[in-house]
């Protein structure tokens, strides 16, 4: 496979970065994830305004000609799907920018210092066979920084959340903060209670997931109840259907939390009806947006 770093293209074994890059030593950077298909990205401004954001809370300037709004990011995205032969099915293209290459001080590096500038891209095979049974997940406390909301490379938190999930034979790690549901280590979270779908405010407390975000505005569209605010852990243990939403796992139904069923211990019929909107939603746009 082939990638991209500052400038080149090259074997994605060649690629490296240095050991004083201040990702590496400080988990000083941004990410994103894009989905992919058939060599056209869905909802590539969403990702890329959520980049800005980021980049702008953190004070990372890009380097000139890789602001979020221009198209060199979508031109590198672009060559990388046809070089590595992804210009058919379902891909993921990753995207990370760090403060760049530095002396190791605590402080920012002096103005002009280069960010790095990273983009790589992989085959995506949804997990639809859990998707079909139901997800298994697990409750762990919500010990992260209270800046979930920036997609940052420092994700020592999630990593430990999410082996415990696979320690435990789980799809996923929810966290609980002060006894209220936030986020998965990896996904949002999405609850049906009484009718209504309840998802945590798009607060500091998470990450504003451009899944999650798509996921509500189908919601709105079919007339369905959504409720932002926060879910305390007993009304989730109560609730008739859990859901977890993500680029790279879509609409994942959740069948048992903890141990126990969530409602019937089946897919329930809310998840299934939005992630086959998401899918169309998926087809529609990338067949008919211009190729990137």
């Amino acid at each position: 496979m082939r990638v991209y770093l500052n400038g080149e293209y090259l074997e994605q074994a060649r690629a490296a970065v240095s050991v004083d890059d201040r990702g590496f030593l400080f988990g000083d950077g941004v990410y994103e994830v894009t989905r992919a298909r058939n060599g056209r990205l869905f909802e590539a401004g969403r990702h890329l305004r959520r980049l800005e954001r980021g980049l702008e809370a953190l004070g990372i300037a890009p380097p000139p000609g890789f602001e979020p709004g221009g198209g060199a990011l979508l031109e590198i995205a672009d060559r990388l799907l046809r070089d590595n032969g992804l210009m058919n099915g379902d891909a993921l293209v990753y995207l990370e920018i760090t403060r760049g290459v530095a002396e190791r001080t605590h402080h920012f590096p002096p103005a002009g210092t280069p960010p790095t500038v990273f983009l790589r891209t992989n085959r995506l095979a949804a997990p639809d066979d859990v998707r079909e049974r139901g997800a298994t997940v697990i409750t762990t406390p919500d010990l992260r920084w209270e800046r979930c909301d920036l997609k940052t490379v420092q994700l020592l938190p999630n990593v430990l959340a999410k082996q415990q999930a696979v320690t435990a034979g789980a799809f996923e790690a929810v966290f609980v903060r002060a006894g209220i549901v936030t986020e998965g280590a990896s996904t949002n979270v999405f609850v049906v209670i009484d009718g209504a779908i309840h998802t945590h405010p798009a607060t500091q407390r998470i990450l504003p997931g451009i899944t999650r975000e798509i996921v509500l505005e189908l919601a709105a569209e079919r007339g369905l109840r959504v409720v932002e605010q926060a879910v305390p852990l007993e009304e989730l243990r109560g609730a008739s259907e859990l859901f977890l939403t993500s680029t790279s796992t879509e609409v994942m139904p959740v069948a048992r939390l903890d141990g126990g069923a969530v409602g019937s211990g089946r897919p329930g019929p809310v998840a299934r009806q939005l992630h086959a909107a998401l899918r169309e939603r998926l087809e529609r746009d990338t067949t008919r947006a211009p190729a990137v």
